[in-house]
């Protein structure tokens, strides 16, 4: 494996020293989520989002790209369909800050100013960390969820790893700038986003907060539903989220060594 590692890193680096241009960009967008409070719909943005990317570009095809993003998702059982999860009434809001490393592949040979193709579409992969804080709103303060046992862990971590991933389209407005629309999914190796997952647990040795932020389906109803060691979240093993966002960049080429198509 770390022959193989080093021999990828070598062609890279040879198509580097052959065409090199960089490129910086911004983002602005949505974010959204998919986990306990929201199973069903892939495309749901729940808040903003916001990027900074450098890029390096090796030819007209592949470039290494190191992507910043900050980005919010909510989601609350009121505003549910199904009277299951009204009832259990949770509900929660996470600021998201990832970095990754992406590696991005154009289907058309594309370098704006350079080449004839003044589009392209394009798909990334790469892998990145995410640090996320999971809070709520209970009789109007916010509370921090991390350590509130709500799940009946101790804690969780701060900070997961994901694979990002997605798809987009780039287009070459003027000179050296392109605008770009894409949209990249997320799996993070956490159930925590949400801070919903497995059962309810058992109220020894839990504060009358801790409890109350584990259990509020009888807020409305007075009617509670958190019996201990019956299900809270659905046990999926992670959450999954996402950001969209339109791009605009500016390439600077280093070398007019290209062949146009």
């Amino acid at each position: 494996m770390p022959k193989f590692i080093l021999a990828t890193f070598l062609v890279l680096l040879s198509f580097g020293l052959k065409a090199q241009t960089w490129e910086v960009g911004l983002g602005a967008g949505g974010a959204g989520y998919m986990g306990d409070l929201n199973p069903s719909n892939p495309l749901k943005v729940s808040g903003p989002s916001a990027s900074f990317f450098v890029k390096r570009n090796f030819n007209g095809y592949l470039a290494l790209r190191a992507n910043f993003t900050y980005g919010e998702i909510a989601a609350a059982d009121s505003n549910s369909s199904d009277p299951q999860f009204r009832q259990r009434n949770l509900s929660f809001n996470d600021k998201l800050l990832e970095g990754a490393l992406l590696a991005e592949f154009n289907f058309f040979k594309y370098i704006p100013s350079v080449t004839s193709n003044v589009w392209t579409p394009y798909i990334y992969i790469g892998f990145g960390a995410v640090n996320y804080n999971p809070t709520t709103v209970y009789q109007g303060q916010t509370y921090n969820l991390r350590g509130a046992e709500t799940n009946g862990e101790a804690t969780f971590p701060s900070m997961a790893f994901s694979i990002p991933y997605g798809v987009g389209v780039k287009y070459n407005i003027a000179g050296k700038f392109t605008l770009g629309a894409e949209i990249g999914y997320r799996n993070p190796n956490t159930d925590y986003l949400d801070d919903v997952s497995g059962y309810y647990p058992s109220k020894a040795g839990l504060t009358p907060l801790q409890q109350a932020l584990s259990d509020r389906s009888g807020e409305k109803t007075g009617i509670y539903i958190g019996t201990p060691g019956t299900q809270r979240g659905d046990l999926s093993p992670r959450d999954t989220y996402f950001f969209t966002q339109i791009t605009i960049s500016y390439t600077f080429v280093t070398e007019k060594c290209y062949f146009t198509l």
